[in-house]
Formats: structure tokens, sequence, C-alpha cells
């Protein structure tokens, strides 16, 4: 079955999923003070995994799908930091920074599941081939 829409991506799906979790962290577990500071940052780095799987998506061409998938991975290592930056701060305790860690670390393995298809699947010496989606 041939792939529509970045939607139906494995990868997005768990990156949506992580992206929700931390909303919603962030709408509990932080302190007023830190909403224009930390929640931010970690807001957007967290939105910033799943919008770069998108963009990749839709530009059709393997090269930039694989660039995009890259930044993907830098903004799941940002997440994990802000979420550790979190822990540092008593925001929140061990045991969720490890849970969080888990989520970041599957979405990672499938980032990287990802880019390798789309490596594999690009055409030799051919940049400017669109990639089959």
């Amino acid at each position: 079955m041939k792939v529509q829409s970045f939607t139906e991506l494995d990868v997005y799906k768990e990156c949506r999923q992580l992206r929700k979790s931390i909303s919603e962290l962030t709408k509990t577990d932080f302190p007023t003070d830190e909403k224009f500071k930390l929640v931010d940052q970690i807001i957007r780095s967290s939105r910033r995994v799943s919008a770069c799987i998108a963009e990749g998506y839709g530009r059709h061409y393997f090269k930039e799908n694989i660039r995009f998938c890259r930044i993907s991975k830098g903004s799941l290592a940002e997440t994990l930091e802000h979420l550790i930056t979190a822990f540092d701060e008593g925001y929140i305790d061990a045991e969720k920074l490890k849970d969080y860690k888990s989520k970041i670390d599957t979405c990672a393995r499938l980032l990287n599941g990802y880019i390798r298809y789309l490596v594999k699947a690009k055409p030799p010496k051919d940049e400017d081939t669109p990639d089959p989606h």
C-alpha cells in the first residue's frame, strides 16, 4: 500500500503523540513564571519534530526529505534537553524524565528507520528525482 500522506507514516504518528503528551505536561507541571521561557522552548522544539517530518514529506524530493528528517532528529534531542532542564529545576521527577526519554528514543528509532528507507529508495546520482510519495 502506497502512503498517501505524511499522516500515515508511523514515525509521524509517534512524534505527534509525543508532541501531544508534552503539551499536556506543560499545562500541569510547570510554574507560571516558566510560561514564556522553558515551556515555550519545549513546546516549540516538540512541535518542530512532527512539523519537519511533514515539511520534508511535502517537498517530494529524497534529499530534502532526508534533510528535514535530520532536523527533526535535532529537535528531538533539543526536546530531551529541555526535559532534562525541567528535571534539574524540579518541575518533573526522575520517573517522568525516564518515560519521556523512552518516548523520544522510540521516535528517534523510527526516524532513523525512515531516513534509512529514504536513503535506500533514492535513485543513485540523481538528486532532483522526486520521491515516490
